[in-house]
């Protein structure tokens, strides 16, 4: 029981902190009062003794209006017990174990229903893109979804600067309450055989095997976040075996023997395959209005299949 304690205990304390700490309004009076000083300082400097006067007048009005503010804070609530909530003890137990509180000041299916316009204040356009995303994280939430997998799984295809690592943030956003729950990892730094051991961790023996992966250490601190591996086609072919195992079991053994669980993260994985195609693919004028769908469904294919062409099925068949 020490640790539900422990946990009260500094719920507690939080709230004692919040209640002797003055209010922002009666910080701002300080504010204004040095403000005014400095004026009247310089004005004295100036000899401009008329103006000195009058921001002598403003200063006493100001440390008057802050004293009644200070004597109405400490008359309010200072002498009524406080009460630590349940909220309270929820944002402790998040800052302690980086599990994000979600204020549910609504349905949460509610909030999942109009994800898409969430998504939108953010990425414009992208509608294809942000609708199959939507409907796949809807369909996690509502538990039709293997509970060994990932919350979620993606491949973001298309060329440099139409919103891919964007959309990344945004869902880490919308999900987690928090841009800083995405996990961001540049494939292209790991392009060599010897490099795979700073994602998952050095073996026993080497140097920075303490340390931790730079993949599994962050998501063992923070298992509830949106994983980006940016620029998937440049990694080493090593690493897409791991990544097969947390597709498939949502977890992995990083070097130290520990077991790091991606059941509540969502991987996000973007490429630059089939950039030329999607380039060939936009008409001009009339011609893109008439055959807009159509060319963008042979543009579809025509990137899946080069997709196909340089993953193996059983990586693209987990996506």
């Amino acid at each position: 029981p020490d640790k539900a304690i422990d946990l009260i205990d500094e719920a507690g304390s939080r709230m004692r902190i919040r209640r002797m700490t003055a209010p922002p309004d009666l910080r701002e009076y300080d504010e204004k009062i040095a403000d005014v000083r400095r004026e009247k300082e310089s004005a004295i400097d100036a000899q401009d003794f008329e103006k000195a006067a009058a921001l002598r007048d403003s200063e006493k009005q100001l440390l008057g209006q802050k004293a009644q503010r200070e004597k109405e804070w400490k008359a309010g609530d200072m002498d009524v017990v406080a009460e630590v909530t349940d909220e309270l003890i929820a944002e402790v137990l998040a800052t302690a174990t980086g599990i994000p509180v979600f204020k549910l000041t609504e349905e949460e299916s509610t909030r999942l229903l109009r994800m898409e316009d969430e998504l939108h204040k953010r990425v414009i356009g992208q509608e294809d893109a942000i609708r199959a995303l939507s409907q796949s994280i809807r369909r996690t939430r509502a538990g039709l979804k293997d509970p060994k997998r990932p919350g979620g799984s993606f491949i973001f295809a298309g060329p440099s600067g139409v919103g891919k690592t964007e959309l990344s943030k945004t869902l880490a956003e919308f999900l987690f309450g928090d841009e800083d729950a995405l996990i961001q990892l540049d494939m292209s730094e790991f392009m060599e055989k010897h490099t795979v051991s700073r994602l998952f961790g050095s073996p026993p023996g080497y140097v920075g095997y303490e340390e931790g992966g730079q993949l599994t250490e962050k998501v063992r601190r923070k298992p509830f976040s949106v994983v980006l591996f940016d620029e998937i086609e440049k990694a080493h072919s090593d690493i897409f075996n791991s990544l097969l195992q947390i597709l498939e079991d949502g977890r992995l053994t990083d070097a130290q023997g520990r077991v790091v669980d991606f059941k509540n993260t969502v991987i996000i994985m973007t490429t630059n395959l089939g950039s030329k195609d999607i380039s060939k693919g936009q008409g001009m004028g009339f011609q893109r209005q008439n055959d807009e769908q159509g060319s963008y469904d042979r543009m579809k294919s025509k990137v899946a299949e080069e997709l196909k062409q340089h993953f193996r099925p059983e990586f693209l068949n987990r996506v």
